[in-house]
């Protein structure tokens, strides 16, 4: 990857933080530490991966995106801001009565969302849905969806992985954000996964395995899963929890609660700052 370009994603990816601190405070409620851990991917997906249009965000075309992990919305929602989908201004007014953008992202009200999650689990089965409709209907259009660490202990997940592969859907990507921690401690500590690679693997994925906020090795992965042929691809990106921001990473504690006032100025002065580096 050239240097302007990943420039231009880290800043994205930084403002996409920004915008997780910004909506949860306001909000008084939501999940920073998960959204954290995946504005990197989200910045590269939409900024350089895939095929989209914000002025016609239904074009029948147009790659589809799955936040199989819902509850990390805080951090789709300035993405798609930034991306062109709707006003900035939208953020602040995260989970008001009314407000176009809620708790879980909601096909009916948010222009750029491709499916209403939240149920762990189900986004997953949907985006292999989407994946066998292109398939099925002769369409060139591609599927991303990302997962969390926490969400894979759920069953679904695996019915899903095995019709995927029993399909040959080289045309879906899957995330997992691999954070290590859920709601209730490690992923260790509730129901451990792993080995997720050879679990991938066993139902016939292509696997790959990188650190989640580093763009050459985003890159290259998602690279590869365009280039694998008669299978779906799984992206295991080692990733920290609160991201960005440093009373944030590797606490589990900030999985569902929002920043107060002080925490709120506190991050938001790092990640100004980190913002101001990547912009000098």
């Amino acid at each position: 990857m050239d240097v302007q370009t990943k420039k231009q994603l880290k800043i994205a990816a930084c403002k996409a933080r920004m915008g997780v601190i910004e909506g949860t405070f306001n909000a008084k409620a939501g999940h920073p530490g998960g959204s954290l851990s995946i504005c990197d991917v989200l910045a590269y997906l939409y900024f350089n991966e895939m095929n989209i249009d914000p002025a016609n965000p239904t074009k029948a075309d147009r790659d589809r995106f799955v936040l199989s992990k819902g509850h990390a919305a805080p951090a789709l929602y300035p993405i798609l801001s930034l991306r062109g989908f709707f006003d900035w201004s939208e953020i602040a007014r995260l989970r008001k009565p009314h407000a176009m953008l809620q708790g879980h992202p909601s096909l009916k009200s948010t222009p750029g969302v491709d499916m209403s999650t939240g149920s762990l689990g189900q986004g997953v089965s949907t985006a292999v849905g989407m994946a066998l409709s292109s398939k099925h209907f002769g369409d060139n259009y591609r599927v991303y969806t990302i997962l969390g660490d926490g969400e894979i202990e759920e069953g679904q997940v695996w019915e899903a992985a095995m019709f995927a592969a029993n399909k040959k859907l080289d045309n879906l990507v899957a995330y997992i954000d691999f954070n290590n921690l859920q709601i209730d401690g490690t992923v260790e500590e509730v129901n451990s996964p792993a080995p997720v690679d050879k679990k991938f693997e066993a139902f016939g994925w292509n696997v790959i395995t990188i650190d989640a906020h580093d763009f050459d090795q985003i890159e290259a992965a998602y690279k590869a899963a365009r280039e694998c042929k008669g299978k779906p691809t799984a992206i295991i990106a080692t990733s920290v929890k609160g991201k960005g921001v440093s009373f944030m990473e590797n606490q589990v504690g900030w999985h569902g609660v929002a920043p107060n006032a002080e925490q709120a100025e506190q991050a938001m002065t790092e990640l100004k700052a980190q913002l101001a580096d990547l912009e000098a």
